[in-house]
């Protein structure tokens, strides 16, 4: 693993220093997030709470900070609070009230992010960036919640720089919250790109990237 280790430490030394990097650790196994983690990686990324517990089983969450950042069912919102410090998908009133029920039920406060549907895509997730500030404002009453800012994925696109309209846009609308000053917000993180767009993303204002394949190598498909 001393690869990824490298890989990782290299990757670091050419991050702005304001911007977060998460590990994105989906199918990765807990060697390999060791390995990233020993590299210098301070958040790692699941998307499913069944294995972000399988991994911090192993690896432990001393030293690290544990960002969901794939979509959650309302029924696993409980879990999700229990096994994360920060939620990263939220899209949805109804699933914010399901953790703010389960930050309260637990006793502790449940950062989020808003996740935008930068590219307005009928079959993804996220909301449309037309409707974020409706939902934050909305989000903003819910005492168990604290909004820290917004992510997007971004339509798949072939060219990296295409993305670049849609990373702008999603900028514009987590500036634009943060003018707002809403309660129960602290509007620090703007997270976007990934391994195939995270320059451009920076270069867009993005205070975070996820990344997986540029720390990892290529991702193995689940069997």
């Amino acid at each position: 693993m001393t690869e990824i280790e490298d890989r990782t430490r290299a990757l670091l030394a050419g991050i702005p220093p304001r911007v977060q990097v998460v590990a994105a650790a989906k199918t990765r196994t807990a060697d390999e997030i060791r390995a990233a983690l020993a590299g210098g990686i301070r958040i790692v990324g699941e998307n499913y709470v069944q294995e972000a517990a399988a991994a911090q089983s192993v690896v432990g969450r001393d030293g690290a900070e544990w960002h969901l950042i794939g979509s959650l069912q309302r029924n696993k919102a409980k879990d999700a609070v229990r096994q994360f410090d920060l939620i990263q998908t939220v899209d949805s009133l109804p699933l914010a009230e399901r953790l703010d029920a389960a930050g309260r039920a637990l006793g502790r406060v449940v950062p989020i992010l808003i996740e935008v549907n930068s590219g307005r895509e009928p079959q993804k997730a996220g909301v449309f960036p037309e409707d974020v500030e409706a939902l934050a404002r909305a989000i903003a009453d819910l005492a168990s919640i604290e909004m820290r800012g917004v992510m997007t994925l971004g339509p798949a696109r072939e060219a990296s720089d295409a993305l670049r309209p849609f990373f702008a846009e999603t900028k514009r609308r987590f500036d634009e919250l943060a003018r707002l000053r809403l309660p129960n917000a602290r509007m620090t993180i703007l997270s976007m790109g990934m391994s195939d767009s995270y320059r451009e993303a920076i270069d867009e204002g993005a205070t975070m990237v996820r990344l997986g394949t540029a720390l990892f190598g290529p991702r193995r498909e689940r069997g």
